[in-house]
């Protein structure tokens, strides 16, 4: 996937709208996955009562796209201020060992 890519550039552009954005399958209210439902929990215990959410299942660009535009194979993928975090698994080690909480309560500069 180039920069050029039109799906390319749409991710990076809801990447870059929100300071927390969850690319997952369902939503918030709704995960699709015990993944995705655990990201959404995770965040919600570090105090992000809304994380903006992409619905991958609504998109098939989208959904292909993401794995590339992050080199990581699955979803739910979360990004903070831009900067890709990693899945749920990662998100939750982060959790247990306080990261998770720093990078979301630090400003973004």
């Amino acid at each position: 996937m180039s920069h050029t890519d039109p799906t390319h550039q749409r991710i990076e552009q809801i990447v870059k709208s929100s300071e927390v954005v969850l690319f997952m399958k369902g939503t918030a209210q709704f995960p699709m996955c015990g993944f995705s439902g655990r990201a959404i929990q995770v965040l919600k215990a570090c105090g992000v009562t809304k994380p903006a959410t992409v619905n991958v299942l609504e998109d098939e660009s989208i959904r292909n796209g993401i794995k590339e535009y992050s080199n990581w194979p699955t979803v739910p993928q979360l990004y903070i201020k831009g900067e890709f975090v990693g899945g749920s698994d990662i998100m939750m080690e982060m959790y247990e060992n306080g990261e998770l909480q720093q990078m979301l309560a630090t400003p973004a500069a």
